[in-house]
């Protein structure tokens, strides 16, 4: 099979200098590439800015904004047999971007923010008879809620539930939640341990299917 993978962060720029973002370190999709790569099968890397060196053999396809990972997905997904999105997708950018270097003036600014495009969404009206697994992370009470809308709205076979303390870190905890909204896996340890354990399944419940 070939798989496309989402990984690491997106950034959305106020001006020529600064930017919107967030901690993800792009392990987790990183992971997974390796545990793919290693049963035997194709990646295409798509991904954010991340200071990690790609899995040797990927085809990698380096992104920085929102924008750009959508058109990278738009173009490689009608080539691949499914997706893991595990980007950490930036959900606003400035309404307006500043050119040059946004000078300090004395006076308070104020920013303007509006939705930045929806990968996996789009991904999921272009899906065909591919299958998609999507990634929510969530941080409140309402987090297995919020899950479940989310693989509804995607139109996902399944989604990762996962939680804040996974940004940045060597180590993970998921919860697997099916089409059905049901939870049918939970998996931790590190990261590549996390990403062998969901391959797995993803290869008995989804490929197989």
């Amino acid at each position: 099979m070939r798989i496309l993978i989402t990984a690491g962060p997106t950034r959305e720029y106020l001006d020529d200098v600064r930017y919107l973002s967030n901690a993800s370190s792009g392990r987790m999709g990183f992971a997974l590439a390796e545990a793919v790569m290693a049963a035997g099968h194709e990646v295409v890397l798509a991904c954010g800015p991340v200071s990690l060196t790609p899995p040797a053999g990927c085809e990698l396809h380096p992104v920085e904004t929102t924008d750009e990972l959508l058109a990278v997905c738009s173009e490689q997904f009608p080539k691949c047999q499914g997706v893991i999105a595990t980007a950490a997708v930036c959900d606003y950018r400035p309404k307006s971007r500043f050119p040059g270097k946004l000078a300090k003036k004395g006076v308070s600014l104020e920013l303007e923010l509006v939705e930045t495009a929806d990968v996996l969404a789009d991904l999921g009206r272009q899906k065909g008879n591919r299958w998609i697994i999507g990634f929510a992370l969530e941080s409140d009470e309402y987090a297995h809620v919020n899950a479940l809308r989310k693989l509804k709205e995607k139109n996902c076979d399944a989604i990762v539930l996962n939680r804040p303390t996974a940004i940045g870190s060597e180590s993970n905890r998921i919860e697997v939640i099916d089409a059905a909204g049901q939870t049918v896996a939970t998996f931790s340890g590190t990261k590549l341990h996390v990403a062998q354990e969901l391959w797995n399944w993803i290869t008995q419940a989804v490929v197989q299917h």
